[in-house]
């Protein structure tokens, strides 16, 4: 993660050097003067950073030296419209409705493909019923491995405010009810 927080850092200040200084950019297109709005307006979207991610793994995956992350992007491409999509360590990019990595990709990603198997599905979803679903992962997740923490952080991208992102969440209504008529795991005999 070292390695690509470096490269990210690295991209954000040149992004931030090239939309400071619009001369540069009307000096390549005489066409332009610096009061355009246009000018120096190239952001770095979500789908921009996703190929850019996706390139950088491929690149180290060819060098046999690859870095061992799946990283999930997501924000709002340069028509404003949502974005969410992945890249593993051999490079491989795809996108989704919806998409979770590690032990999420076998157990939350089946419930969050209950309300959200299309991309049409997912724009019907409101705010809190999607913070719902990944709370109801997150309880899922949880049960399958109880020696994890019951704490979690929860991030949620919006187009006016950004990034939204609350740390130290505990999972609610917990209840081990159930475990009493698990036969077969441990020390149980029957």
């Amino acid at each position: 993660m070292q390695y690509l927080d470096r490269h990210l850092t690295e991209l954000a200040i040149d992004e931030a050097y090239a939309n400071h200084n619009p001369a540069s950019t009307s000096d390549a297109h005489p066409e332009t003067t610096p009061d355009d709005p246009d000018v120096g307006a190239t952001t770095l979207t979500a789908a921009n950073l996703h190929k850019y991610l996706s390139k950088l793994l491929y690149a180290r995956r060819n060098k046999f030296d690859p870095l061992w992350n799946h990283v999930l992007v997501a924000g709002f491409d340069a028509a404003g419209a949502p974005f969410l999509a992945a890249a593993d360590l051999r490079g491989t990019a795809y996108s989704a409705p919806s998409l979770a990595t590690g032990y999420g990709a076998a157990l939350a990603q089946p419930i969050m493909r209950r309300h959200a198997a299309t991309d049409d599905d997912a724009a019907k979803l409101t705010r809190e019923q999607a913070v719902d679903i990944v709370k109801e992962c997150m309880k899922v997740l949880y049960y399958r491995d109880a020696r994890s923490l019951d704490r979690y952080s929860i991030a949620v991208v919006t187009k006016a405010g950004g990034v939204e992102l609350k740390t130290d969440e505990q999972l609610e209504k917990q209840s081990w009810a159930f475990a009493d008529r698990i036969k077969g795991y441990g020390t149980q005999t029957v």
